[in-house]
């Protein structure tokens, strides 16, 4: 992985240590009248001592413990002379009478689980000036080549799976976004063929938002799709104001086609600069890591797709309404 620019690499899996298992007879156990647990913490009072009771220390409580001295603790043979109280015979017994013999056993000295699943994490950070993608893109075929055990499983999480996530949830809230746009849209024109006419230009956004990913080298990832969501409104917004001055060319007695030429050469100005100094204000993510394919889709995006609503929208307007040239028509006629 080091040489696919992988630095850091890391996993949570440790060493196992020594552990010591008592084989409890449980038939001695349950005639001296002690549980697994009873014996359990006799045997981690001679390392990790009994709390007696408490001491107040200014304001704060400090426990009493009790416990051997440390030469005792760091000797495992004097685990056979710990006494436990039986509450059968009411008197303190040899932990021997209780247990067969003490295992040393090899265990993970910490068990992490995901989901309540046993789990090992591994991971790695990009080398400096490296791009966390396009690791990801180069080290998971290798990855997902290796053949796992029966049982085991592959999950990538991170930066991927946060990504995901994020998409999965945003998947399921969009349509209603866009639903409500749909409906603000309607409400505003009061008519199907304008609200259609500005839906239909919203694809345009895709030309250049697919050429501006491929060349720079982006991936559509989910900054990228928020970047499309983004885009979207404000495609609506030039639409929206072209074709109501178009509308408005109209009512004051031009003839459509006329009306349509004016409208959309009058709304060149202001839409382009509008347009200008929205890129503007997002090439500075180009080279931030995070929001650099936000920055791609907006730029190409909106200024591939500016032009083409200048001239699809006015032409889409022509063919919907019928227009014809020298056409004058009334008011109430354009709705």
């Amino acid at each position: 992985m080091a040489n696919a620019g992988a630095g850091s690499i890391k996993d949570d899996w440790r060493e196992m240590v020594k552990v010591v298992r008592p084989r409890i007879n449980e038939e001695n156990g349950r005639r001296a009248g002690l549980s697994q647990s009873d014996i359990s913490k006799a045997i981690a009072g001679l390392f990790n001592g009994t709390t007696l009771g408490v001491y107040r220390e200014g304001d704060e409580l400090r426990p009493i413990i009790l416990r051997p001295r440390k030469q005792d603790r760091d000797d495992i043979a004097r685990i056979q002379e710990v006494q436990i109280f039986s509450p059968v015979s009411a008197r303190y017994i040899p932990i021997t009478q209780v247990v067969d013999r003490f295992d040393v056993v090899l265990e993970n000295a910490r068990i992490r689980r995901f989901n309540r699943a046993l789990a090992i994490k591994a991971q790695s950070d990009p080398l400096p000036g490296g791009d966390g993608i396009e690791l990801f893109k180069r080290i998971r075929p290798d990855i997902e080549e290796i053949t796992l055990p029966n049982g085991y499983g592959l999950e990538w999480r991170g930066e991927f799976g946060d990504s995901t996530e994020a998409n999965a949830g945003l998947a399921s809230t969009a349509p209603f976004g866009f639903g409500a746009m749909i409906i603000v849209v309607l409400l505003l024109f009061n008519a199907i063929r304008q609200p259609l006419i500005i839906w239909l230009t919203v694809p345009l956004a895709l030309i250049g938002v697919i050429y501006g990913l491929i060349a720079m080298g982006t991936p559509m990832e989910f900054t990228a799709i928020l970047g499309v969501l983004s885009l979207t409104g404000m495609l609506i917004k030039n639409a929206i104001v072209l074709i109501d001055q178009t509308d408005d060319e109209i009512e004051s007695g031009k003839a459509r086609m006329t009306a349509i030429i004016d409208a959309a050469v009058s709304r060149v100005r202001p839409v382009s600069l509008g347009v200008l100094t929205t890129v503007l204000g997002v090439v500075p993510l180009l080279w931030d890591p995070f929001f650099r394919s936000l920055s791609v889709v907006i730029i190409f995006g909106l200024s591939f797709a500016t032009i083409l609503t200048l001239i699809v929208v006015p032409t889409l307007y022509a063919v919907f309404f019928r227009v014809r040239k020298n056409e004058v028509v009334e008011t109430a006629s354009t709705m």
